[in-house]
């Protein structure tokens, strides 16, 4: 059995998506990112830097003591090894998938949250004026960060050879697309994957379900929340 602690956001899908699709059993353990839960010291000994998702194997390949792994990336990659599926086992084909896992976590993935903060979040606090520099940094760098995989796509049906990790790490950040105010129709390489190719798996339908009820619109409610989401810096979490 694999718990997860796991709140239902693009990073959390990732890996609800990889488990759906190796058929491993596994147990949702919640962590309310606007309620702070990240933080407590318990999740902490799991995962040191405050984020889900991050699981405990409790059968992990050498039977031994119960394995855990933070960081969505390298759960993707633990999970694949631990399978042998979804990463190549020959030395291209493997670093073919990982250096596209890195590209999503290097770079869509922080330039997508970026996005979503001011154009989803910032202006519930920020007069609209005063973000127009970060919504239009942002939300450039997505847009040509969706350049690069809409290339990719042209002349192939997954991201990196077969169907991957990597291709579970990276339309989960392709969801949320109008937070990025990006238009689909723009990218028509990349729309066929994201609707067709992965958007009719029923295991990448099942992995985006995992914890629905847990969801919430993406408003802020109080400045306490923002201050749990938003306001850290190292004083605050010891």
């Amino acid at each position: 059995m694999i718990d997860l602690y796991y709140w239902p956001t693009p990073n959390g899908w990732k890996i609800t998506i990889m488990l759906e699709e190796c058929g491993l059993p596994y147990r949702i353990v919640p962590v309310n990112i606007g309620a702070g839960e990240q933080f407590k010291p318990d999740f902490l000994k799991i995962s040191p830097n405050n984020r889900m998702p991050a699981i405990v194997d409790h059968d992990p390949p050498d039977h031994g003591a119960p394995v855990a792994v933070f960081e969505s990336g390298a759960i993707l990659q633990y999970l694949a090894e631990k399978t042998g599926r979804f990463l190549p086992a020959d030395l291209r084909g493997k670093y073919e998938v990982l250096q596209w896992v890195n590209w999503q976590m290097g770079g869509l993935g922080p330039m997508a949250g970026q996005a979503t903060h001011f154009n989803v979040y910032a202006p519930q606090f920020t007069p609209a004026e005063k973000l127009d520099y970060g919504q239009n940094r942002y939300t450039n760098e997505v847009n040509r960060l969706f350049g690069v995989l809409d290339r990719r796509l042209a002349d192939r049906e997954f991201v990196a050879g077969g169907y991957s990790i990597a291709d579970m790490a990276i339309w989960p950040w392709v969801l949320p697309y109008k937070n990025f105010r990006q238009n689909l129709d723009d990218f028509a390489n990349l729309r066929r994957w994201f609707t067709d190719t992965m958007g009719q798996r029923p295991a990448v339908q099942k992995g985006k379900e995992a914890g629905s009820e847990l969801r919430r619109p993406q408003t802020v409610h109080s400045e306490e929340e923002r201050r749990i989401l938003f306001g850290q810096t190292a004083a605050t979490v010891r």
